[in-house]
């Protein structure tokens, strides 16, 4: 599996201890954001603000039509001290994230912020609350945390909060222990109801039905970015008579490939795999592949990492998830700059970055424009937007 840090624009400073830090661009870059590239990303802050509740019209121009310098490449923010936020992940090197990356990178770009990545490459969530320590020691502007366990991250977001670094949750929410995790915001997909969405479609579908044996692939049981999925496809899917066996697969790629292939061995009268994590599901598409089992066993996943969006397209997969990785970056440095910036008076709200279930029908577009947010290119581009929306 590839190290995230080594994608394209990606790469950083490393002291040895696993942390990259990467530093402001060069100021050519970041001036063209700040500056020609301003006016595009003014709608994109209005509606984190909108989210918030924040009025963003203007009194005297109730059309909502800029009447400030934004039109003319004008910086909307006064000189403003170089902020570093941490953000402290589960694992770091898991190419799914590299959307995230380009997002939070592409979010410190325009405000002139900086950041660091780090945390676990195994799920070990004591790994990262000494990461979150670390940076707590640090006095860092603000921390975004990936809250995988109820507990472990209290005591870290409560010393944050006491010496007052805003702390956000991104693409993991501890929805069991809400009273005693006090992070501002969740900024990720309500992982529970996806799970539930896409178990009501595989029985709307007819891809299972009442008796059917499925494998329920899942890297780390238990860890809240993924559990909750599997939790809520077993809630749709148990009522209906559907057999949904939990598949510990392991963190590591490698791992996943081996779990899935041995299981599916040893349940060769499965008529369905489903996978809630990227790795599991590049997995259960590589099985589906290799046994020729296309039209006897169906599989779906989740994310849309190129080997999963080829699954789909060659049939093996018949649907994944899209959760919008890049905005599960990007939202939370836009939430802590405005923080920031206001003296605490903006404060980060829930924003759930959403649930597309994507199907043969509707991967071409994922495959035919390689992007950063996907992160499939680490290329800027602007791209054309579709001539109709289909709700």
């Amino acid at each position: 599996m590839s190290n995230v840090a080594g994608h394209g624009d990606l790469g950083g400073r490393s002291d040895g201890s696993g942390e990259v830090e990467r530093a402001v661009m060069e100021p050519s870059r970041r001036r063209v954001l700040r500056t020609a590239g301003i006016a595009a990303a003014v709608p994109v802050l209005g509606t984190v603000l909108a989210a918030c509740g924040a009025n963003t019209s203007n009194a005297s121009n109730p059309t909502g039509t800029s009447t400030s310098g934004f039109s003319q490449g004008k910086d909307p923010w006064p000189q403003h001290p170089t902020y570093k936020f941490a953000f402290i992940n589960h694992v770091t090197t898991n190419p799914f994230f590299t959307p995230t990356r380009y997002g939070i990178e592409d979010a410190c770009d325009l405000l002139g912020c900086t950041y660091s990545w780090t945390g676990s490459t195994n799920s070990v969530p004591s790994d990262m609350v000494t990461a979150m320590n670390t940076a707590i020691a640090a006095n860092v502007d603000g921390i975004a945390v990936a809250v995988i366990d109820n507990k472990a991250f209290v005591g870290p977001i409560n010393s944050a909060l006491a010496k007052g670094i805003p702390v956000v949750a991104y693409n993991a929410d501890a929805t069991q222990n809400l009273q005693n995790n006090h992070y501002l915001s969740y900024v990720g997909q309500d992982n529970y109801v996806a799970g539930q969405k896409l178990a009501q479609r595989l029985l709307s579908d007819g891809a299972v039905k009442s008796g059917d044996l499925v494998g329920g692939m899942i890297a780390t049981p238990g860890t809240l970015n993924i559990q909750p999925r599997l939790d809520g496809i077993i809630s749709v899917l148990k009522p209906a008579g559907v057999n949904v066996a939990t598949v510990a697969t392991g963190a590591l790629l490698t791992q996943e490939f081996t779990a899935v292939d041995a299981w599916y061995q040893g349940h060769t009268s499965a008529k369905f795999m489903v996978a809630v994590d990227d790795g599991s599901s590049e997995a259960v598409a590589d099985a589906i592949k290799k046994y020729s089992l296309k039209g006897k066993v169906g599989g779906a996943g989740w994310d849309v990492s190129t080997p999963v969006l080829n699954g789909l397209k060659d049939g093996s997969l018949l649907y994944t998830i899209d959760q919008q990785a890049y905005l599960q970056g990007f939202v939370p440095v836009v939430q802590l700059f405005m923080y920031n910036i206001s003296g605490g008076l903006m404060l980060p709200c829930d924003t759930d970055t959403g649930l597309t279930i994507v199907t043969q029908s509707t991967v071409d577009p994922y495959l035919s424009k390689q992007t950063r947010f996907e992160g499939s290119s680490n290329s800027e581009k602007i791209l054309s937007r579709p001539a109709k929306i289909t709700v």
